[in-house]
């Protein structure tokens, strides 16, 4: 039988000390994430991969996308899934809130009744008047590794783009402008048919140039889009199905713009209703 060995003073105090090391580490730890700040860490309502890729929840990377519930002037970027119980109940009041109204004829209708594209001087939207157009100001707001023409602080030349519509990641260049279009969400011509029409110019202006209302996407997707409503095109990429219908259904709440009764349906369907 092997004798016990009695433990030195120095042997017995080291699992003391590894305790003490130990504890203090966590305690440490717990402090550095407490004292983050998101907004210092580039978040906005989405985390990233750290491989440049696209969320599993269909995010952008880099933590570039917003919740629309927390983007209520257009400002921050990208679009972010909804996800959490609370938020779709969220989504769906908002939803269930809008008016609700038949499609009228596209008779009249024009681009330029909702003026020149891209103004810069639609007054009482953001952005408006600060010495650059309103695409410039978008793909500015969403893009990242965002490179400006030689002299310029305005005109974007090349960047990485993350588009919600499909999920994926655009190297875009100004040569390819058309690789990346800004995407009226309630489009131009289904504001006309259900009441812009009848609006002054001033609130067309703003309307076509609200930041709200306004996203770089995947050119092909958006063309694919049209003029369409809910009920009848939806973002290919389905994790931000409800909040693209969020986003669409802020910019009529704002315009006091209704819906049709169909779209109001898929709407409050994309978020649980």
């Amino acid at each position: 039988m092997t004798a016990l060995r009695r433990n030195s003073p120095r042997t017995a105090a080291r699992p003391v000390l590894l305790v003490l090391v130990l504890a203090s580490a966590l305690l440490a730890g717990c402090d550095a994430i407490d004292s983050v700040d998101p907004a210092a860490s580039g978040s906005s309502g989405s985390s990233g991969s750290s491989d440049g890729s696209a969320d599993a929840d269909g995010g952008a990377p880099d933590g570039r996308a917003t919740s629309p519930l927390k983007n209520a002037d257009g400002t921050a970027p990208g679009l972010a899934p909804l996800t959490g119980d609370a938020d779709r109940a969220a989504a769906r009041k908002l939803i269930g809130a809008l008016e609700v109204k038949g499609r009228g004829p596209r008779t009249g209708y024009d681009r330029d009744e909702f003026g020149y594209a891209w103004m810069d001087s639609a007054d009482g939207v953001p952005f408006a008047r600060n010495g650059c157009d309103t695409r410039n100001d978008l793909l500015k707001r969403d893009g990242q590794d965002v490179e400006f023409r030689s002299g310029s602080t305005c005109v974007i030349v090349s960047m990485t783009l993350h588009d919600p519509y499909t999920g994926k990641d655009i190297a875009w260049k100004k040569k390819r402008a058309t690789a990346v279009q800004i995407d009226h969400m309630v489009p131009l011509s289904y504001s006309w048919q259900l009441g812009a029409a009848r609006w002054n110019e001033d609130k067309r202006e703003q309307l076509a140039n609200d930041p709200l209302n306004l996203l770089p996407v995947d050119g092909p997707t958006n063309s694919g889009k049209g003029d369409s409503g809910p009920a009848s095109w939806l973002p290919p990429n389905k994790p931000v199905r409800c909040a693209y219908v969020v986003r669409f259904a802020q910019v009529a709440a704002k315009y006091e713009l209704p819906v049709t009764g169909a779209d109001r349906k898929t709407m409050l369907t994309q978020c649980g209703g």
